[in-house]
């Protein structure tokens, strides 16, 4: 019962979308712009770099507060914090409160492997970024840490309860991103990693 609370309470804190919040005071689509993604890296595209990092640090936090909320209110279910965590994950996606059209649930990942384990955070994030600057789309970043996360955590841990959770949060993230990584396979998505960082951290001219 403590775990179905621990999913709940994840699945309505990743109900709430910053990125929704902040393109509606703009007057903004963002789904009709950019990537058409509702997350952190569309919103700085579209809407410029502080609204990117407001989007990116809410939705970390979304995991961040579940993970620790969860495991405080349900002390004697370890893995409390990774079944909310993987709640935030599916409530990110699939909003009730929005016709069940949400993000990518990257940034909220991201938060969870934080909340979970700083260190392994670090390390994923520098691999994911190196392989999606060296393949130059940024999907290359979700698969790489997705696909690296229950394999880490196994190996820290030694316990099979922890990879098969982290491997269900890594599925979610993988599924998700499925057609931004057959877009970049086939070189049909037009975002491409050094150019999006250029668009967003580049100069802007006089």
């Amino acid at each position: 019962m403590n775990a179905v609370l621990s999913l709940i309470l994840g699945y309505f804190v990743g109900c709430i979308n910053p990125a929704r919040m902040v393109a509606k005071k703009k007057h903004v689509n963002l789904q009709a712009e950019g990537t058409g993604n509702l997350g952190a890296t569309n919103t700085a595209l579209v809407l410029g770099k502080k609204a990117g990092y407001f989007v990116l640090f809410f939705d970390m936090l979304k995991s961040i507060f579940s993970y620790k909320v969860a495991r405080l209110i349900f002390p004697q279910l370890r893995l409390a914090g990774l079944i909310a965590g993987i709640g935030v994950l599916i409530g990110h996606a699939f909003p009730v409160f929005f016709r069940f059209q949400g993000g990518k649930s990257l940034a909220s990942f991201g938060g969870l492997v934080l909340a979970h384990d700083p260190l392994q955070f670090a390390v994923l994030l520098a691999l994911g970024i190196a392989m999606a600057f060296a393949l130059n789309y940024g999907v290359y970043l979700a698969v790489t840490a997705a696909v690296l996360f229950p394999f880490f955590s196994y190996l820290r841990s030694g316990n099979l309860q922890i990879f098969c959770l982290t491997a269900i949060a890594s599925a979610i993230v993988l599924l998700l991103h499925l057609g931004n990584l057959k877009r970049a396979i086939t070189g049909e998505d037009p975002i491409h990693t050094r150019d999006g960082f250029k668009k967003i951290f580049g100069k802007k001219k006089a």
